[in-house]
């Protein structure tokens, strides 16, 4: 699973990921890292979802993080939706990449669902989402708080650089700072994009996220207009995908293999 570098039309150079061969018309599993992961802090997750559906695998650093072009920031607020109806749809493009299965875990989660309901989705079969947030909770931003604590003070810096290089400021204060700044996490919601998603969706939330809590899926669950299937991993964190490996590779597979029987459904993929 080498690295290597695509272009997108406006010069940002991303660090790209593949397993299997991406042919057009056949699916693709997309996967959209958190905000301050990176392609290579999905570790073999990707491979092993691709592996166990038979499906080839996408997975990039987006623009700030990792191998990818730098950014500047602090990141306006619309960082995620400039992801979401911008690139996104430009990486697929250059791909040629016209079935796509997203899967987005924390930020790249929001940034799933945004595409999902942005009328650009043309070319998705279905969304995966773990940790997925659609407004901001109180314990979202004191959890940011401690992490800059941790940055600043701690070895938080140092860990991170190994995954994000020179990158590494740019990752985390553009993603921190933007949410620790008061106006931004009272106004930002994504539900009016939550409500056109016509897709079958899966999510995951563990129960004991220090991000955010259970009110993310039943907003989903309340909002979406398609089918949504949801899962509250006991005993885990902010990574299902990691501390719940098993039950997020096994549950997946089983709403991807669905997916697969009914393609274009947006009801039940049973």
């Amino acid at each position: 699973m080498p690295a290597f570098l695509t272009s997108l039309d406006d010069g940002t150079r991303l660090e790209c990921r593949t397993f299997g061969t991406i042919s057009p018309q056949a699916p693709v599993l997309v996967f959209l890292h958190e905000g301050l992961g990176c392609a290579s802090l999905w570790r073999d997750f990707p491979e092993r979802l691709s592996r166990a559906t038979g499906l080839p695998a996408l997975w990039y650093s987006r623009a700030g993080y990792g191998g990818s072009s730098g950014v500047e920031w602090p990141r306006p607020v619309t960082y995620m939706h400039h992801e979401a109806l911008v690139v996104l749809p430009a990486l697929l493009a250059e791909f040629g990449i016209s079935n796509a299965i997203l899967f987005g875990h924390s930020n790249g989660a929001s940034i799933s669902l945004i595409h999902g309901g942005s009328g650009q989705a043309d070319k998705l079969r279905g969304i995966i989402v773990e940790a997925p947030h659609v407004f901001l909770e109180d314990v979202t931003v004191e959890s940011i708080r401690g992490l800059m604590e941790q940055y600043e003070h701690g070895d938080l810096r140092l860990k991170l650089a190994r995954h994000q290089g020179e990158n590494v400021d740019c990752a985390f204060r553009g993603f921190a700072e933007t949410w620790l700044v008061p106006e931004n996490a009272a106004s930002w919601n994504i539900l009016d994009y939550v409500e056109k998603i016509r897709v079958p969706t899966l999510v995951f939330q563990g129960e004991n996220d220090q991000y955010a809590t259970v009110r993310q899926v039943e907003a989903i669950e309340d909002a979406a207009p398609g089918f949504v299937e949801s899962a509250i991993v006991q005993h885990c964190g902010h990574h299902p995908h990691f501390e719940a490996t098993d039950l997020v590779l096994e549950r997946s597979t089983r709403f991807i293999r669905k997916l697969m029987e009914k393609p274009g459904a947006s009801g039940p993929p049973a």
